[in-house]
């Protein structure tokens, strides 16, 4: 595919997908929706077209027919599954988040969220289905629908801005391929990432998430979780791990023994116990039976358990983030303030004092965080090398090995999220990326702290969301992690149901 081609096929899927969010139910954004989901693929192949595994599809052609056709039945039956009941569209974009399949060809693999992507192909081909088959029959406008619970119609307050920051953010991340010093990257992160997250975020502005929904919610993700537990618990036990090598040889060399589960990796199993763990204690907080109270104290149990041998620091200072946020909703933000100011010096010297050294050099800081010190280093004077416009989507591990030369830090991909977005994006994408930031606190927050009758809700989806901010700037992943683009997605719609409604 020729470079102006796929440019324009990129810039072509994201304006398709921003405008699935921007529009009103109907036809035209169900049309938006499924140009996007098409260009995602077409785009993927022809970026790769002579990548060993897209070539070695090409010379097994029965194989890549069959994957087409069992991926059409799936989507098929989701559609008319999803059609007919449809609070399980949802439910399944939840359920499946977690889980990427390994898929191997031409001596290479890749893990991709392959399950996400058909609940969503199937999620858009329902809303086809619906949109003009009301159409043919001369339905109302579907803005109206009763089973809406949010979108850009209803919206109100800073809700109503949400959707085009968010759309805002995606077609930039677009045109900032362009120029990227790795055009295939950016393309990938694109197809991947953010026009299918996009997609799924249009979809589940069409939801009513009112108290049965949400309970079915934390149902789905509970046990989950503490299914992941019991799997990573088997691996901690019997200490072997089923997949990714690079941690298996690592936990040769340590004194401890790190557990990914179903996860690919350590720090990512160890994100989604926090941020499940946050919605847990936000659900206990506000329980209204002594039953209810209980079993949410046994699960928050199991998931810490299954927390401590992910050994990720990152995901504990999530944690950490997201019940302070919590304990400021529930109680007082002032108190909150001043214990966590507190233990924040607390730690400090502690880490000053560990040792009896009473300093901490850079380099030093530098071993203790696994490279990362260089890495932060190395975004920020990319950064200062082209400030304005950076140099492009997806382009930091090529341009910190262009510029940095690290040679005692073979790791180049950035863990600190607004590094990412200052070194690629420069100051454009920085102030897109605070704007949504700002937009977003501010919609899932407003008017928490007063009488809302969906206050444990909002408070779950909040703290979750402040927590995994909180994971994004120690482990970046911010824009690639779908669970950003649900939370986005119920907050804004439960922010906007009328005050009517109850979905505590």
């Amino acid at each position: 595919m020729s470079g102006f081609l796929a440019g324009a096929g990129v810039l072509i899927a994201a304006a398709a997908s921003a405008a699935a969010i921007l529009l009103p139910p109907g036809r035209l954004r169900s049309a938006a929706m499924l140009l996007a989901l098409v260009l995602f693929p077409v785009l993927i192949v022809g970026d790769q077209w002579h990548n060993p595994q897209i070539v070695d599809l090409r010379n097994h052609t029965d194989r890549l027919i069959a994957a087409g056709a069992v991926a059409a039945v799936i989507v098929g039956a989701l559609a008319y599954i999803f059609r007919r009941w449809r609070t399980l569209l949802p439910l399944a974009i939840v359920f499946v988040l977690p889980f990427r399949v390994p898929l191997h060809a031409g001596g290479e693999s890749a893990n991709l969220l392959v399950p996400l992507y058909l609940v969503i192909a199937g999620g858009v081909a329902a809303a086809l289905w619906r949109d003009w088959t009301a159409a043919r029959a001369g339905g109302a406008d579907l803005g109206d629908h009763p089973d809406r619970g949010g979108g850009t119609k209803s919206a109100t307050g800073p809700a109503r801005w949400l959707p085009p920051i968010l759309a805002v953010v995606v077609v930039l991340y677009a045109v900032q391929t362009w120029y990227s010093a790795d055009f295939s990257k950016g393309l990938q992160n694109v197809c991947f990432f953010l026009v299918p997250f996009t997609v799924a975020f249009a979809l589940l502005q069409d939801v009513r998430w009112d108290r049965r929904l949400l309970k079915w919610v934390l149902i789905v993700v509970g046990v989950e979780a503490a299914l992941f537990v019991l799997i990573g618990s088997v691996e901690y036990v019997t200490r072997g791990l089923f997949w990714n090598d690079q941690i298996i040889r690592s936990n040769e060399f340590h004194t401890y023994f790190r557990v990914n589960s179903v996860f690919w990796d350590p720090n990512i199993y160890g994100r989604y116990l926090a941020l499940v763990t946050v919605i847990a204690t936000a659900a206990m907080l506000w329980a209204r039976t002594r039953n209810v109270f209980w079993l949410l104290s046994g699960l928050i149990l199991v998931l810490w358990l299954g927390l401590v041998p992910t050994f990720s620091q990152s995901s504990f200072l999530a944690l950490l983030a997201g019940l302070a946020m919590l304990a400021a909703i529930r109680w007082s933000w002032r108190w909150t303030l001043g214990v966590v100011v507190v233990g924040a010096i607390g730690a400090i010297l502690v880490v000053l004092l560990v040792g009896g050294s009473g300093k901490i050099t850079p380099d030093r800081l530098n071993v203790d965080l696994s490279g990362r010190g260089s890495l932060i280093s190395g975004g920020v004077d990319l950064f200062g090398e082209r400030p304005i416009e950076g140099y492009g989507s997806g382009s930091f591990q090529a341009a910190y090995r262009e510029h940095r030369k690290d040679e005692n830090n073979p790791v180049t991909v950035s863990h600190t999220e607004p590094v990412t977005v200052a070194a690629e994006q420069g100051l454009i994408g920085l102030i897109a990326y605070a704007a949504l930031i700002v937009v977003a606190l501010w919609t899932l927050g407003r008017g928490l702290w007063d009488a809302s009758p969906s206050v444990a809700a909002r408070a779950a989806v909040l703290a979750a969301f402040v927590a995994l901010l909180v994971h994004t700037l120690a482990y970046a992943g911010f824009f690639e992690d779908p669970i950003t683009w649900v939370l986005l997605a119920v907050g804004a719609s439960l922010a906007t149901v009328p005050a009517v409604r109850e979905p505590a």
